[in-house]
């Protein structure tokens, strides 16, 4: 082993005992003067492999977040002196930077409003929510970005990368990104809502945002560029294109020249049949069945790997093809994976094979179904996920027999 893996190993062991001090409440300024070389040496992929080493201690991403923030300031100048090489323009992650700089820009604008209320925000306030709530609201498609790293991003580092856990963590911060920004929305909409009820759920959610950028561009991008190959980031990118890119224009987006080869046209098809006792149809056609079925359909075989999901006209929860063989633990956020994990578990267990919900989404009432699937010897061979809209089919009442197109 060389001397560098040595110093690295030492130095993440010397970074995590820190941050384990911070967590336990020891004093900080003795803890840094201890572990000063470490921090002072600190690259993003140390950041990663400490915060690694936390998610398999069995510490929650709710426990790591409470104070990674105080261990990053720590760590922040050394992070930030980190020299990697910037993605070059039309690239997936030279995007996702560019979508940071647009939205922090709109963050700034609100900032430059609230200076011009400075002093008098408490006497002002009802006139400052009308100004500002458009703005909030407007920062709603912004999700897209985060969707995008979830479901393209995060399942190639999770095949690359030996320390991907902290992307757990990252995920529940996406999710406190969206529960504060409808919190902020919801005082804004409120006309009781006062400036001192107001203020500290701005300041949380500025802080959110704000660090979120930082995370990426100190520690999250900087390792993706130095472990994900050419191949992969061009790959992300054509996955890109299924989602806005939000604040920014949508860029030109390139011919996939790999479909081309495999193929000798432009789409995906591949010359074969379906065969089955009950009829056969070209591949084409049974792919025009499944996306045109009005439900959202996912496939997990019994590894609990991604196999596959169908393209519907309108989809209620994003995916992309990077989730194709994907552990489906890693599909969900954490404070609800543990769900999942219970409903694959009871599946496979042969206990039931079955399970449903049901939710309000964007004013919609979805039907979520989940069934198990087995074989003619009852053998589990994975899981289907199957969402609908029933919104309208709650409506239905009586009987209609007859034709009618309205």
């Amino acid at each position: 082993m060389s001397s560098s893996k040595d110093n690295s190993d030492k130095r993440v062991q010397d970074l995590l005992a820190f941050s384990m001090g911070i967590m336990n409440g020891e004093n900080g300024k003795m803890l840094i003067e201890k572990y000063q070389e470490a921090i002072d040496n600190v690259t993003p992929h140390d950041m990663l492999a400490l915060e690694d080493k936390q998610v398999q201690m069995g510490i929650s991403p709710e426990m790591i977040k409470k104070d990674v923030e105080k261990i990053i300031n720590v760590f922040t100048k050394g992070l930030e002196s980190y020299e990697w090489e910037k993605p070059k323009e039309g690239t997936f992650l030279y995007y996702l930077m560019l979508e940071n700089e647009a939205f922090k820009f709109k963050l700034n604008q609100i900032k430059k409003i609230l200076r011009g209320y400075n002093g008098r925000e408490a006497s002002h306030f009802q006139e400052m929510k009308q100004e500002l709530l458009p703005r909030f609201v407007e920062f709603k498609p912004f999700d897209y970005h985060y969707i995008k790293k979830e479901n393209i991003l995060f399942p190639y580092l999770e095949e690359i990368w030996e320390s991907y856990r902290p992307l757990k963590v990252m995920w529940s911060l996406h999710d406190d990104i969206r529960r504060t920004l409808k919190e902020v929305i919801a005082l804004l909409e409120d006309p009781s809502t006062e400036w001192s009820d107001f203020n500290p759920l701005l300041g949380k959610y500025y802080s959110l945002v704000f660090r979120m950028i930082q995370k990426e561009d100190i520690i999250i991008f900087p390792v993706a560029t130095e472990t994900v190959s050419d191949e992969n980031w061009h790959e992300m990118h054509l996955q890109s294109f299924e989602y806005p890119f939000p604040f920014i224009e949508t860029p030109e987006k390139p011919e996939d020249e790999s479909i081309k080869e495999q193929t000798g046209k432009d789409d995906l098809m591949v010359p074969g049949m379906f065969v089955a006792e009950t009829g056969r149809m070209t591949l084409e056609q049974v792919l025009l069945v499944f996306n045109h079925l009005p439900v959202d359909i996912t496939v997990v075989d019994e590894n609990d790997r991604v196999l596959f999901f169908n393209k519907p006209k309108e989809r209620f929860f994003p995916r992309s093809p990077a989730i194709v063989g994907r552990s489906v633990n890693n599909c969900h956020p954490p404070e609800s994976v543990h769900i999942v994990e219970e409903i694959v578990e009871t599946f496979r267990k042969g206990e039931r094979d079955t399970a449903i919900f049901w939710i309000e989404l964007k004013g919609r009432f979805i039907l979520i179904q989940y069934f198990a699937l087995r074989n003619d010897d009852g053998e589990y061979k994975g899981v289907m996920e199957v969402s609908q809209d029933a919104t309208e089919i709650r409506k239905l009442e009586g009987q209609r027999r007859l034709l009618n197109w309205e």
